[in-house]
């Protein structure tokens, strides 16, 4: 088999160990989630040539020395807001994913209310602002909510030399169409289509960093390793 296939067969012995993907649309905070780890998500239609799933976006969080943020905190921003007065939005000033979608989804389906005008400027925005995009950040939430997902706890500590690093950069490289010439083709209706980064264009996952890394050769050893311990 190939590295790929390799990758994905780890995948399957990750959904057996957590009982399958889960939808952001249906998790809480609540949940017996790891301290910190890295996700791997899918999405309706992107299949492989054998008909399994193919994996669309790969993320950690907590990787600067310090770093305290959590896998559910990270996880959670993409999600959006449940409640609060701009209940279904969210933010993607704090979520460069929910950035990436929101922008596709505009070029795609066009943008008769101007959102695109204010859309990613700026690393925060004051309340008319927020109110203006409020629509597109809703599709952005719905879109990304009904994203299956699986994740592999990586308490490992924060910094340069963390797992988390590596196994994410590995992942990406080898999933990036970019530096692997074996990956997996996007589906022609994949939304990442649509997007103004040629790195998502090209590489056919959402994700710009490391698109164009060189492939971890301990990538797979570490996932397996950290799969039997999540």
């Amino acid at each position: 088999m190939s590295e790929l296939d390799d990758f994905y067969e780890l995948l399957n012995e990750l959904r057996a160990q957590t009982g399958g993907p889960r939808t952001l649309e249906e998790c809480t905070g609540s949940m017996n989630w790891p301290k910190r780890g890295v996700y791997f998500f899918f999405e309706e239609g992107e299949i492989r040539a054998d008909g399994s799933a193919r994996t669309v976006r790969v993320g950690t969080h907590a990787l600067g020395v310090g770093a305290r943020s959590t896998l559910w905190g990270r996880l959670a921003q993409h999600r959006g807001n449940v409640g609060g007065m701009l209940a279904g939005g969210g933010s993607h000033r704090g979520s460069v994913f929910r950035l990436h979608v929101g922008a596709s989804l505009l070029r795609r389906d066009g943008d008769p209310a101007g959102i695109g005008r204010t859309w990613g400027k700026g690393s925060s925005a004051d309340r008319i602002t927020r109110e203006s995009e409020y629509l597109l950040e809703q599709r952005v939430s719905e879109y990304i909510g009904r994203m299956p997902f699986l994740w592999i706890g990586v308490d490992d500590e924060p910094g340069p030399l963390s797992e988390r690093s590596l196994i994410e950069r590995g992942a990406i490289s080898l999933l990036s169409a970019r530096s692997n010439p074996q990956a997996d083709s996007a589906s022609a209706n994949w939304l990442g289509n649509f997007s103004d980064r040629s790195a998502i264009t090209s590489s056919g996952i959402w994700n710009v960093n490391h698109v164009d890394d060189p492939r971890q050769p301990r990538l797979l050893d570490a996932m397996a390793r950290w799969i039997r311990q999540t």
